[in-house]
């Protein structure tokens, strides 16, 4: 069965407080999602990328494609305002598959390990879902809505801070989302949680992630990637 990494990089930058989304920052000497994309493009269980990009910005990308002649970049598709929409956007382009795996990662991880990605193929074997994740360090406080009093501490050990690439048979994450579709209440931060929710008797599978492979959110982060991608 064909593997195919979904590289998501929709987003625009604005959280971020970067001009260009921060996909396009520089770091050791590439753009973030050069490193992203490289270490699916080294993987050799890996058979095809497709990229899914913020469409304002989809000749840049092109131009990151074209100067660093990867051979299994074979998609860039637009991708939506929202994460969800993305992910639609790559279901839709293999709409016509009968069945491959499909391995979706945020363009911001990149740091993400060659033993991560092969540990998730191989995880697909047995099972439908895979997720990538590592135990929670903090305590987590549940609480009010309006976030000022604790309602709640769930027991840590039972806890997982969920990191990316997150990975499914495509009959499976498809039949999530078109269940999802239909609920008119529908929201969604990640995949696995779509197909928690709509698809709860598939159960997904959980690959140690790293520490290493954490995802650029504030200007600081830079600091520990350049560290942890020079490792790689």
């Amino acid at each position: 069965m064909n593997n195919i990494a979904i590289i998501l990089a929709g987003g625009s930058g604005q959280r971020f407080g970067s001009v260009l989304p921060k996909q396009f920052l520089p770091l050791a000497g590439k753009t973030v999602i050069e490193h992203s994309i490289e270490a699916f493009e080294q993987c050799a269980d890996i058979d095809e990328i497709a990229v899914v990009m913020n469409a304002d910005y989809l000749s840049d990308m092109q131009a990151i494609i074209d100067r660093n002649h990867w051979q299994k970049v074979r998609k860039l598709l637009p991708g939506g305002a929202e994460r969800y929409l993305s992910t639609l956007a790559a279901l839709n382009a293999y709409e016509s598959e009968s069945e491959v795996n499909l391995l979706f990662h945020d363009a911001a991880r990149p740091a993400v390990s060659q033993r991560i990605i092969q540990e998730t193929v191989t995880a697909l074997q047995t099972h439908y879902a895979v997720a990538v994740a590592i135990p929670a360090t903090d305590t987590v406080f549940e609480v009010t809505e309006d976030g000022e009093f604790i309602t709640g501490i769930p027991a840590r050990k039972r806890l997982r801070c969920a990191q990316t690439p997150q990975a499914f048979r495509l009959s499976v994450i498809r039949e999530a989302y078109r269940k999802a579709l239909q609920d008119p209440q529908f929201t969604s931060t990640d995949d696995c949680g779509v197909l928690l929710k709509y698809c709860p008797e598939i159960p997904i599978f959980i690959v140690a992630g790293d520490t290493a492979n954490i995802k650029l959110t504030y200007p600081e982060d830079t600091i520990l990637l350049e560290r942890n991608v020079s490792h790689l």
